[in-house]
């Protein structure tokens, strides 16, 4: 070991570089599967956010049965699915149209994506709780009342550093008073779930979107484990009032929410496995370096070998030396990639702050361990096996 140590110390920057290769590998290995959990843990915040025992239905594309068109959700839809006698494991239902259009206040505006039209019901179906101020009451629906609930992120442009409830905004001309603002969800990459102003449904239809069809129907039932029953019963209902002959081309779908957490589970895992495979070329490629430097040593340390061997180093020895001498190199490597992971981890990377595990910190520390061993046998090998007297001949 103390040989090993002294052949990395006389080319300093040659061994530098060629622990930087390992370095770069074992960090992105472990960075990129960070990134994939993060991805997947706000996924799956996301989606557990809005409950596990809620539907989702939304218009079908194209046409529906037999070529018909579509027929399009309406209020008329969303109130049979409120009647117990047809749908008895359905607890609530909120019908919701959706818009987009700019938000301003004393001189700043911001672009909301998600302006919600909707009941109060969609508030508990949603698992969207109020941090400050208010929701809007069944009155004030019925009446369509000019005010707002923000979100989070909409309160943070608009608002910096006034409390907003009781102040009140415009929204494509439209002025409305905010009378509470929902606590932080968080976003799922791109989307921030927190960007968002819900309005009542009716004030939606008078001033944005007009009394048209809806977009969504969201649908709580009375449990996760009724939840199965809850889908039957409300495809039922919606087959026998859109006339739907042939459940495969019904012009609606129904997103089951926990089906969606588990799809979206599976989606990111293997994501998270393709980043760690793109990663692990890094990592390959660093223990070509090695291979590459290991030979050059040999090549540059043939007298020395020569020398060792005639006054008695058995084969073993030589090889030895400069298996060290690799795996010294991966080790130093994979220590200040690992090293480097943990500090990278405290940033936000894509908009997703990476998750480590212990796991993977450990398997890609290993991983280049072996790629010192597995790379620098060959040139070890081939030190081992060099004829005395040829060495010693060497210049």
């Amino acid at each position: 070991m103390r040989y090993a140590l002294g052949g990395i110390a006389v080319n300093k920057l040659r061994s530098a570089l060629t622990m930087l290769g390992i370095l770069i590998g074992v960090a992105s290995v472990i960075l990129l599967v960070g990134v994939g959990n993060g991805a997947s843990e706000q996924v799956q915040d996301s989606l557990e956010s809005l409950g596990t025992n809620t539907l989702t239905i939304s218009p079908a594309r194209g046409a529906g049965a037999g070529g018909t068109a579509v027929r399009p959700l309406t209020l008329d839809d969303a109130e049979a699915l409120t009647h117990r006698d047809a749908v008895p494991d359905v607890a609530a239902v909120a019908p919701v149209v959706q818009a987009s259009g700019t938000g301003s206040y004393d001189g700043a505006s911001h672009e909301i994506p998600q302006i919600v039209g909707t009941g109060p019901q969609w508030f508990s179906i949603t698992n969207s709780a109020v941090g400050q101020g208010r929701v809007f009451t069944a009155d004030e629906l019925e009446q369509g009342r000019k005010v707002v609930v923000l979100g989070r992120s909409v309160v943070s442009e608009l608002f910096a550093g006034v409390d907003p409830v009781g102040r009140q905004i415009v929204v494509q001309g439209v002025p409305l008073e905010v009378i509470g603002v929902l606590k932080a969800k968080g976003s799922a990459g791109a989307q921030d779930a927190d960007d968002v102003a819900v309005l009542p449904l009716t004030t939606v239809q008078a001033t944005l979107t007009g009394y048209g069809s809806l977009s969504q129907i969201v649908v709580q039932a009375r449990s996760a484990e009724r939840l199965a029953s809850a889908q039957g019963e409300v495809s039922a209902v919606l087959n026998a009032r859109h006339h739907v002959t042939d459940p495969s081309a019904a012009d609606y779908r129904i997103l089951n929410q926990a089906q969606l957490l588990e799809t979206r589970t599976e989606t990111t895992r293997t994501f998270t496995v393709l980043l760690g495979a793109v990663a692990a070329i890094s990592l390959l490629v660093g223990g070509i370096g090695i291979t590459n430097i290991m030979l050059v040593t040999v090549t540059e340390r043939i007298r020395e070998i020569g020398i060792r061997k005639a006054i008695g180093a058995p084969k073993g020895v030589i090889m030895s030396q400069f298996l060290a001498e690799a795996t010294l190199l991966s080790v130093g490597g994979g220590l200040l990639g690992v090293a480097v992971a943990l500090i990278a981890s405290r940033f936000t990377l894509a908009g997703v702050e990476p998750v480590l595990t212990t796991g993977s910190m450990a398997l890609a520390f290993g991983v280049s361990v072996l790629i010192g061993l597995v790379f620098g046998s060959l040139p070890a090998s081939r030190a081992a096996g060099l004829r005395p007297i040829e060495a010693l001949r060497h210049e």
